[in-house]
């Protein structure tokens, strides 16, 4: 975990690789569980034995699952202390290059790619790159946005 104590030291890490979360294991209960919270129940989400015979072999976790560990997972990462909230304000550049099977683990790692002064605090830009221990692809690649504000 790296610890910035304010702004200003967050800005003078621009460019560098802030370092690797834990290993999270993508569970089919998480899966399921985000399946119910969006609505999304595509048979290779959530049917074992359809998705047995299906391209993957085994059911998969959705994308935009994957997307949503990037909080959790960033959060291990790095913090900046000194400020009043850090807020998710949006993303650019998203992929999925490959898929992240049930019981996968993944991992984020980081770059800092901009701390950008704003009307309402600083907008900090990351490159957060999800892989897949033992794969050759990520499954997910983000420029994830965040709002760090007094």
């Amino acid at each position: 975990m790296r610890t910035f104590h304010g702004v200003a030291e967050l800005e003078a890490a621009v460019g560098s690789h802030l370092g690797y979360s834990e290993w999270h294991t993508v569970t089919q209960s998480q899966i399921d569980a985000f399946a119910d919270a969006t609505g999304d129940h595509q048979w290779i989400h959530i049917d074992a034995e359809k998705a047995a015979n299906g391209p993957f072999g085994t059911t998969i976790a959705h994308g935009y699952l994957t997307l949503s560990l990037v909080p959790l997972l960033v959060a291990q990462v790095y913090r900046v202390e000194g400020v009043a909230m850090m807020i998710n304000y949006g993303a650019n550049k998203l992929r999925f290059p490959a898929p992240a099977p049930v019981d996968s683990k993944v991992r984020a790692g980081v770059e800092l790619v901009s701390v950008a002064a704003s009307a309402a605090g600083h907008l900090v830009t990351a490159k957060v790159t999800i892989e897949r221990e033992g794969g050759d692809k990520p499954v997910c690649v983000v420029e994830s946005l965040t709002l760090v504000v007094g």
